[in-house]
């Protein structure tokens, strides 16, 4: 079992359970999946753009990367419907837990300057989402490889009916939020 979701199962469940006054077990707030999206803006210029980024997100989040498709044509972006823009990889799971372990623990202590990440991000239904600049602050890229860095949002999707719920699982959770 991943470290993470032991210790929300021990600590953090029963924490929210005392703090909200749930009466049933089902309606503590939890993480239901991590969405980690990319965007490649130069492949459609470069068609090797967008292997180099789906392999470093696989890298990352140890899943295989989907592409994502433009919906629509935009003129000014010389873009057409159809084509690649991007990548994205949907964790759940254990392999969820396995990678907030190390995004929490390992790489966003990896990040220059780091403050904590922004407390204001929640999208007022308990989902949380930030971007990071650059892919190298995971230990699974080799910095001699990297043909281009790129960043990548990551969005937590909870089942939590507000924000504030949301903040304190995610605090609870060990989330460097940034006290300001």
């Amino acid at each position: 079992m991943a470290r993470m979701k032991d210790f929300y199962d021990k600590e953090v469940a029963p924490a929210l359970m005392k703090k909200f006054n749930y009466k049933n077990a089902m309606e503590i707030p939890r993480l239901e999946k991590i969405v980690v999206n990319m965007g490649v803006g130069d492949a459609k210029d470069d068609a090797k753009a967008m292997e180099a980024a789906a392999s470093d997100l696989a890298l990352i989040t140890g899943q295989k990367a989907i592409v994502i498709k433009a919906k629509k044509s935009v003129a000014a972006y010389k873009l057409r419907a159809g084509m690649n823009v991007g990548c994205k990889v949907t964790l759940r799971g254990t392999r969820m837990y396995e990678f907030l372990d190390r995004l929490f623990n390992v790489a966003l202590p990896r990040v220059r300057d780091f403050r904590g990440i922004n407390p204001n991000s929640f999208d007022g239904r308990g989902n949380y989402t930030f971007g990071i600049k650059e892919q190298l602050i995971f230990p699974e890229i080799n910095y001699d490889k990297v043909d281009k860095i790129r960043g990548m949002d990551i969005a937590f999707v909870t089942t939590s009916k507000t924000d504030e719920e949301a903040k304190e699982l995610m605090l609870l959770m060990g989330a460097p939020l940034s006290r300001s």
